[in-house]
């Protein structure tokens, strides 16, 4: 199995539909890389990849709303086409398997549904800065070698 993996923002809210009889919630995120040139301009690059989450669960529809940042992992796919400009173009799609909605709204803690997690609303990460001690130690003396 190929799996894409994509942190990025929602480019506009979600779509809900229903296609023979299953549900899938479709939307778009934006990821884009910022870089600089050989001759040392900074560049940006946008991808955008189309995503498709087929599940029953839909409640998690409500917070996939534009500009909000998510995690999203699943099978890739790519459609070639022929622009508006009759320039060869390629669209990069994805079936969603597992989300995460990441930072944003405490209301959204809620709507834990099938394959979705929710990352904290705190403004900073709880980080483990220290690794513990281990309950007992030894001494080089107790060493058996």
């Amino acid at each position: 199995m190929i799996k894409l993996q994509i942190i990025g923002n929602l480019g506009k809210d979600c779509n809900v539909r229903e296609v023979n009889g299953r549900k899938v919630i479709n939307f778009s995120v934006a990821h884009t890389d910022k870089y600089r040139d050989a001759q040392g301009n900074p560049k940006e690059r946008t991808t955008w990849v189309e995503c498709s989450y087929w599940t029953d669960k839909t409640a998690v529809a409500d917070y996939l709303l534009k500009g909000r940042t998510v995690y999203a992992e699943g099978a890739p796919e790519a459609d070639a086409y022929t622009n508006k400009d009759n320039q060869p173009a390629a669209t990069l799609r994805m079936r969603v398997q597992n989300i995460q909605l990441l930072g944003g709204n405490t209301e959204a803690q809620g709507a834990n549904q099938g394959n979705v997690s929710h990352m904290g609303a705190s403004p900073a990460p709880a980080m483990r800065t220290s690794i513990p001690e281990p309950a007992t130690s030894m001494a080089n003396d107790d060493l058996p070698f």
